[in-house]
């Protein structure tokens, strides 16, 4: 099991700050780094694989900085968001490069085992220059994975890729922190980050905006409220009970059988709603939350 931390860490270009002063911690699991284009999420994943050093702070891997130590290489696996790859090589070609570089004893038998996992035996000995989109990414993929990393980065993985190719991606990445392994993957898509990452760092202009459950986060957002969607047996009493309560900022119908309500403490809001309908003789079929997905939370810190 390995941990990554960075502190207090910045990267420039000149006048241009690409990362400002980001703390992060991340331990085993599948953490998703969440934020718009452009918000420095693939600086972010080069300065943890040590490909690129920060202009401030420190970067390290289970106490070393991953910045110019062969031995950390060998323990990380970076898949970079750039489609250039070495084109005129084989599917296999490219894999067992990777894995010769990283002095495999059996590079090739590495490379079989790194295909297969991604699914791409069949297309292995097809030139690079041939592959779509999608294959290309699975095959970076299984480059990064082919000297078996303990960590693996991967930058906007998902692009391209089929629902099929997806659905399988997950699945590895999902097996994979199962194992122990440490996995950071970057997207600007809500819902890949939200299937498989409950564990989320949100990066907005180049500051760490938000870490942790992304449920949880949401819930610390007390200057907006929280909001639900209630059905129940009588929609019309339950909503004048619930707007004489101190903590719930609005209710209103929606169509003729849900209740839309508004409310600042969510532990409160879970007790009052079934005191009131045990009190009042209603019935509660249904009682949801419906501004805790991870578009929710992006798009309060995106324009906050």
């Amino acid at each position: 099991m390995s941990d990554l931390e960075l502190t207090d860490v910045s990267r420039w270009y000149g006048n241009v700050v690409a990362v400002n002063d980001v703390n992060m911690h991340i331990g085993p699991g599948v953490t998703g780094l969440l934020g718009p284009n452009g918000a420095g999420k693939s600086t972010l994943l080069s300065m943890m694989a040590g490909l690129l050093p920060p202009s401030a702070g420190t970067v390290t891997l289970d106490g070393q900085p991953t910045r110019g130590h062969v031995e950390m290489y060998r323990r990380i696996g970076l898949v970079p968001v750039q489609e250039s790859l070495y084109d005129f090589l084989t599917g296999e070609q490219f894999v067992r490069l990777n894995a010769e570089l990283q002095k495999i004893p059996q590079p090739k038998l590495a490379a079989k085992h790194a295909i297969g996992l991604l699914d791409m035996a069949e297309a292995a000995d097809r030139k690079i220059s041939t592959y779509s989109k999608g294959m290309k990414q699975r095959i970076k993929v299984a480059s990064a994975l082919v000297h078996d990393p303990a960590v693996l980065l991967l930058d906007e993985p998902f692009n391209g890729m089929d629902p099929i190719q997806r659905r399988h991606m997950m699945g590895l990445l999902t097996q994979f922190a199962e194992q122990g392994r440490t996995i950071v993957f970057s997207s600007h898509i809500l819902e890949e980050v939200e299937q498989i990452a409950r564990q989320v760092e949100v990066v907005v202009a180049g500051r760490h905006a938000a870490s942790g459950d992304f449920a949880a986060i949401r819930r610390l957002m007390t200057d907006r409220p929280n909001q639900y969607i209630v059905r129940s047996s009588d929609d019309r009493k339950l909503a004048s009970l619930l707007l004489a309560e101190p903590s719930v900022r609005g209710a209103r119908l929606r169509g003729t059988n849900a209740l839309e309500v508004e409310a600042d403490d969510f532990g409160g809001f879970a007790q009052i709603v079934p005191k009131l309908a045990r009190d009042n003789g209603i019935r509660i079929f249904e009682l949801n939350p419906t501004d805790e997905s991870l578009e929710s939370v992006f798009s309060y810190l995106v324009n906050t």
